[in-house]
């Protein structure tokens, strides 16, 4: 990636997608951001169950703007709502510093993620910083059990919050923590009660960047390093040492992610190409891939292919032995 892309990348405005089940303590979260006094402005997009039609004007006083989208799930038909609030913050971009999206308890955070990638307007204006899940100490495991909503917001999530700690014993948060290792082993877990935690924890995090999926958990990736996995959702990761062929490996992602695209709901990866001095660095959300050669290989440094995938139902064997024969 030139140095003119990178700086115009840095100059997108931050959206962080907040999400979590129904009473985890979104709206706790939310207040505290927009109430501490950290000297930036907010846009809100606060997307709840209800009959009014969104609102393009100012909801609440403050510096924060707070849009509501009142059509339930942030889905297929409430994208093009969000795309439409995006577009209006956009022309108004000066006026605040970053978006926050607020999603229904119900909400698979997924679609709004999609946004960034298949509404040219809004990724050229916006990036996706992060998915942020407040998740309840106390209920988590019954909701995993029984609302495959909440699953999808732990699978998702970049930064997980393991709220109302104060409420469960150690060793039942020791118990839960490892649940939501199984589901999602990469994300940053933090417990926290009342969700007080330092807003740098959870804002401009960088972690939908393609430039920081270097900030994968090291040992995550290496070989004969098990995580307990749910038994419908997965994570599968992969590494090769050395490049592969981008000739096979384009295909083999693509129609990976076009045949799997829904059961998929990210995937992440940085890989070499042979006699070339750049990664190629991609994401993924569902069957949309995004990717660009972006940040040297060192001198020194040994060149390691790997791919990360979160999901239900994958076949970690057809998908490994898929990428290993992309080895160059």
């Amino acid at each position: 990636m030139s140095d003119a892309s990178l700086s115009a990348s840095s100059q997108k405005i931050p959206v962080t997608v907040l999400t979590g089940y129904l009473g985890a303590g979104k709206t706790t979260l939310l207040n505290r951001i927009l109430t501490e006094p950290h000297g930036k402005r907010y846009a809100v997009i606060v997307n709840e169950f209800g009959e009014i039609g969104i609102d393009n004007d100012l909801v609440v006083g403050a510096d924060e703007e707070v849009f509501e989208m009142n059509n339930g799930c942030v889905c297929c038909t409430v994208r093009g709502d969000l795309i439409r609030i995006m577009d209006g913050l956009v022309k108004r971009r000066g006026k605040f510093d970053a978006i926050i999206v607020e999603t229904t308890g119900l909400a698979d955070p997924a679609p709004v993620a999609q946004t960034f990638f298949v509404d040219q307007d809004v990724g050229e204006a916006a990036r996706l910083d992060a998915v942020v899940t407040v998740a309840d100490a106390k209920w988590l495991s019954d909701r995993l059990a029984d609302a495959p909503e909440a699953k999808n917001q732990i699978a998702f999530a970049d930064v997980i919050l393991l709220n109302k700690a104060d409420l469960v014993a150690k060793e039942d948060l020791d118990r839960v923590e490892g649940q939501i290792r199984g589901i999602n082993p990469y994300a940053k877990v933090h417990r926290t009660e009342r969700c007080n935690i330092a807003l740098d924890a959870v804002l401009d995090r960088k972690a939908f960047d393609l430039s920081r999926i270097l900030d994968l958990e090291p040992d995550f990736l290496e070989e004969g390093h098990h995580h307990h996995h749910d038994a419908q959702m997965q994570s599968v990761s992969a590494k090769i040492d050395g490049p592969v062929d981008p000739e096979k490996f384009m295909p083999w992602i693509s129609n990976l992610t076009t045949v799997q695209g829904p059961d998929i709901l990210r995937c992440k990866g940085i890989v070499a190409f042979p006699d070339e001095p750049n990664r190629f660095v991609f994401q993924g959300v569902h069957m949309i891939l995004d990717g660009d050669l972006q940040g040297a290989w060192g001198a020194d440094e040994t060149r390691v292919s790997r791919v990360v995938f979160i999901g239900r139902n994958l076949d970690p064997e057809a998908i490994r032995e898929g990428f290993y024969a992309c080895k160059a």
